[in-house]
């Protein structure tokens, strides 16, 4: 994050705080630009891309299924905008820590010998290990002694939106994206790759909540897409993953999308053809 910081420094904040006569290496400085950065980043990595994917891909027949509440899109907008500036600041304290230099992030691209293979390998593992333990997060958050506080509420939206994607409350988002940011406190990943999977797994998470159900024959049996996840916001206690299928089989929590047997969402309201759908029953 440094690098968003030094670029913010030299763009604009300089010019600010030289009012101020406040150097660049000031901890007070770093907090607040930091928590400037995050707030205006969260926003836009949220509503950018959500809208475009609820304008070009999210099929808005949708919002006739039954269990579309009343003016949900204005909830979920409302409910995301209301957590993103609780979940950046404890997002801004880990920044803080990788800015002051206590991450494993380095900036030379051939600081080790393999270069760009080193950096393959490196995307391949981060979304590996923070594939796992989302899972481990995300299933201990359905837990009966904690998901009426934290998590139930991302739940409200049975048939998701793209804006459902970041609509969940401060504690559950941070707690998702905490195997984002252990990660490159334990092993070496290059600063510029680091953003970029950081703007995909945002990315990812709000085309996991678009409705568009296909995916590839190939890859069917290991790719975790929407048509898993709206399975999870309807029926609760499966399909927990993020990224891929691995981690419900193991966990024994894997259930084929209904969207293949031809009963999603869409497909009730299109079977039903007023514009109305049989809901699912709740567990």
């Amino acid at each position: 994050m440094d690098i968003v910081l030094d670029y913010a420094d030299a763009a604009l904040l300089d010019k600010v705080y030289s009012n101020f006569a406040i150097p660049r290496d000031n901890i007070w400085r770093q907090i607040v630009s930091l928590l400037t950065i995050v707030n205006i980043g969260g926003f836009l990595l949220y509503i950018i891309p959500a809208s475009l994917s609820y304008h070009f891909l999210f099929d808005k027949r949708h919002l006739n299924h039954p269990l579309i509440l009343k003016d949900q899109v204005r909830k979920e907008i409302k409910y995301a905008l209301g957590s993103i500036p609780y979940m950046s600041l404890p997002t801004t304290a880990v920044f803080m820590f990788e800015v002051r230099g206590y991450s494993k992030l380095y900036d030379n691209i051939h600081q080790f010998r393999l270069g760009w293979i080193a950096v393959a390998f490196q995307i391949v593992t981060f979304i590996l290990f923070t594939d796992c333990f989302i899972y481990w997060i995300h299933r201990g958050l359905h837990h009966k002694l904690i998901y009426k506080y934290i998590h139930k509420d991302h739940h409200k939206w049975k048939v998701p939106t793209p804006f459902a994607s970041h609509a969940f409350h401060p504690v559950d988002g941070f707690m998702q994206s905490c195997p984002y940011h252990i990660y490159p406190f334990l092993f070496p990943l290059h600063k510029f790759t680091y953003l970029f999977l950081f703007v995909f797994v945002n990315l990812w998470t709000i085309s996991i909540h678009d409705g568009v159900y296909s995916v590839p024959a190939v890859m069917k049996p290991f790719v975790n897409g929407s048509a898993h996840h709206t399975d999870h916001h309807l029926f609760y206690n499966y399909n927990y993953g993020q990224f891929f299928t691995l981690w419900d089989r193991i966990g024994q929590s894997f259930r084929t999308p209904s969207a293949w047997d031809g009963d999603s969402p869409l497909a009730q309201v299109l079977q039903n053809g007023n514009g109305k759908a049989n809901g699912h029953k709740a567990e």
